[in-house]
């Protein structure tokens, strides 16, 4: 009857190794670039009074008015669909948007290959469960004000209850 364990032998295994596809230099085969994956974000890590900064603008990013403003500037320029807000916004804001939409209206103009930016998101709490905000947005050549109102649906959970671009109630 065979043995049940593997076979021991003094000898070690042979490998045959496969003559590389790769070019000379490059040792990721999952990526064109030469040399080693960057870790992190890439590029050096901020040292000092940078790191602060770079903490700072991260929790200034991740603040209601600033998070909702990339999110409306994103489907507003044409770069995300509409319903990617869906669970964010009130009904009415939604159909707002669903006419806003169509205009592209943060889309930089033809022949403008810019990406839209927000330069600057704040908002106030006139009363608990109430954000008022602006952000400011680079679209093109252009400077563009948006106003929005964000109310408190749960306890973690903010939502677009209105929308106004450049002090215009109405779409164009």
């Amino acid at each position: 009857m065979p043995s049940q364990q593997p076979p021991t032998t003094s000898q070690p295994s042979r490998r045959v190794r496969r003559p590389s596809s790769r070019p000379p230099g490059r040792s990721d085969t999952r990526r064109p670039g030469a040399g080693p994956r960057p870790t992190g974000h890439g590029g050096p890590r901020p040292t000092g009074g940078s790191v602060r900064r770079s903490v700072a603008r991260q929790a200034h990013e991740a603040q209601p008015p600033y998070w909702f403003a990339e999110r409306l500037l994103l489907v507003l320029s044409g770069r995300r669909p509409l319903h990617t807000l869906m669970r964010h916004t009130r009904p009415s804001t939604y159909e707002r948007l669903a006419q806003l939409v169509p205009l592209a209206p943060l889309h930089p103009g033809p022949g403008d290959r810019s990406t839209p930016v927000v330069l600057e998101a704040r908002g106030r709490q006139p009363c608990s469960g109430v954000i008022e905000a602006f952000a400011r947005i680079k679209s093109g050549n252009r400077q563009r004000a948006m106003a929005f109102r964000l109310e408190l649906d749960t306890p973690a959970q903010w939502r677009c209850a209105a929308i106004e671009l450049d002090g215009e109630d109405e779409p164009r």
